[in-house]
């Protein structure tokens, strides 16, 4: 089946992803139904695990939005199974270099483009019978995350290894590698010529650049920017959070 992300960006949009942190397939149905274009399982900081990643896709599934993990590594393991269970999507934290990129790119695609062992348990069956070791190469977007100041060095090599789709940023991270505090909406002169960079030399490659928000307005002035891929209100958690204490606050007059 096509990936809608992947369809999205050719078309020259930017999309707007969900971030799922509590490992539950009720959370994740009601949250994808909010209009996500794609829902991302997060199996590094989040409190998910394999069989609760699966479950989330099962949630995730009525809603049409584009399914997606981050891993908790970029290890073969991890990243087949997440693939076999039907992600489109593979973000990768930490990868600083060109041969860390061309590792998770192996480990994402069949050969003889990867290494991947055949075995799409749950992802094979959505789709023609057969099919979709035909199309996951081509259809699975393969996505490191950019978030230290040596992937930054390394940037160029980074993004010229065959198979990358796109970056996303962690902002968190790579301020914490500059010196900075542990934020999302980063508003550092220096921060922001770094995002520019991104932009500018993930453009001319025909890739896409994501990045990791906390509020709508960030993220809307990040698309404007020229970012293709937001995640808005850090994840579920964060959303839930915020919007009670904000009932609460109401509630009680101010």
């Amino acid at each position: 089946m096509p990936n809608k992300v992947k369809a999205a960006w050719k078309a020259g949009k930017a999309v707007v992803n969900g971030w799922l942190a509590i490992p539950n397939a009720f959370s994740a149905e009601m949250y994808s139904q909010a209009g996500w274009d794609s829902v991302t399982v997060d199996m590094q900081h989040g409190v998910q695990d394999y069989l609760s990643c699966v479950a989330c896709f099962q949630g995730i599934q009525p809603s049409g939005a584009t399914p997606m993990v981050r891993v908790p590594w970029n290890e073969p393991g991890i990243i087949g199974k997440v693939l076999d269970a039907g992600a489109y999507g593979v973000i990768c934290p930490m990868v600083n270099t060109k041969a860390e990129a061309e590792a998770l790119v192996q480990y994402s695609k069949y050969p003889p483009r990867g290494t991947r062992s055949n075995g799409p348990i749950r992802a094979g069956v959505y789709g023609e019978a057969g099919g979709y070791q035909k199309t996951a190469n081509d259809e699975i977007l393969v996505i490191p995350m950019i978030e230290t100041q040596t992937a930054l060095d390394n940037l160029d090599a980074i993004l010229d290894v065959p198979g990358i789709d796109a970056i996303y940023v962690g902002p968190s991270d790579l301020g914490l590698s500059m010196g900075m505090i542990p934020i999302l909406d980063r508003e550092e002169p220096e921060i922001l010529k770094i995002y520019e960079r991104l932009i500018k030399e993930t453009s001319k490659r025909g890739i896409a650049a994501g990045l990791h928000n906390s509020s709508p307005k960030y993220a809307k002035k990040m698309i404007d920017m020229g970012f293709k891929l937001v995640t808005v209100g850090g994840n579920d958690v964060g959303l839930m959070v915020n919007a009670a204490k904000a009932a609460i606050k109401e509630a009680r007059g101010g």
